[in-house]
Order: C-alpha cells, then structure tokens, then sequence
C-alpha cells in the first residue's frame, strides 16, 4: 500500500506535462501597444431563439389548426379510404377481424379528437419547430415580408 502511494504516477491516455515544452504554453508573451480604434457599431439585431419556447408554440398552433381548421377535411378523407370488396366493407363482408379497436378512438372531445390526432399533430408541430430552429442556426434567413 505504501509502496502504491510512493511510486511514480502512471499515465494512461493522457501524457505528461513535459516542463520544458509545455510550460511556454501558459506563459503570456508580451505584446506590441496597439491604438484602440473606433469600430462602428453593428446595427443589425438578431435575437437567438428560445427551443423550448419555439417547440411550444409551433405544437401548440399545430394541434389547434389540427382540432379546429383542418379536422372535418380529415375526416372526409378518411370516410373516403375505407378499404372495401365489391362495394361493402371488410367486415360486412365477413371478416371479423377487420373490426377497428374502438376504445382507442374514443374520446370526450365533442367533435372526436382523439389520441391519435394528438400524437399526428403534435408530431407535425414538433417537426415544424425543428425546421424554424435548424434553419436559424445555421444563418438561413429567408426573406419572406421582404
């Protein structure tokens, strides 16, 4: 044990401070006086944005477009695709199986908004968001008033 505490320290990934080389790292050279001059001040404002609150609102917006501008064009949509066999349903025709699971649809919403439309929206919200974030990081800067 004292053997272990007296011995040399071993390095394992890292290398060693090397005195000679290293150390002119750290010190600070001296440096010639430079005049100050006088920069002329950006006028440009450019505000960062918050993720958090861009995910927020950009959810936010969607699954309101979702619940109350766009549900009955689902809706008719969906009507639309239910898959048939010489013009009546699958399980009218006999399949049992072809029976929707219904409880997962149900919902207290008046107009049936239900589960699955919150996850559809809140996903197109989440990707909308992503979009406005990457694009404003990167120094895109769509010119769309102008």
């Amino acid at each position: 044990m004292a053997s272990a505490l007296l011995s040399a320290p071993t390095f394992q990934g890292l290398r060693p401070l090397n005195k000679t080389t290293d150390s002119s790292l750290f010190l600070h050279k001296p440096t010639a006086f430079k005049p100050m001059t006088r920069k002329t001040p950006n006028l440009s404002v450019k505000a960062e944005l918050n993720p958090s609150i861009v995910i927020s609102l950009s959810t936010g917006l969607s699954l309101f477009l979702g619940r109350f501008v766009f549900f009955k064009f689902q809706r008719e949509n969906m009507a639309k695709q239910v898959p048939s066999q010489n013009g009546i349903s699958h399980f009218e025709a006999g399949d049992v199986r072809a029976k929707e699971y219904i409880s997962l649809l149900k919902s207290n919403d008046p107009v049936g908004f239900n589960i699955v439309d919150v996850l559809a929206w809140g996903s197109i919200g989440h990707i909308v968001a992503y979009y406005i974030l990457a694009t404003s990081s990167n120094g895109y800067d769509p010119s769309f008033f102008g």
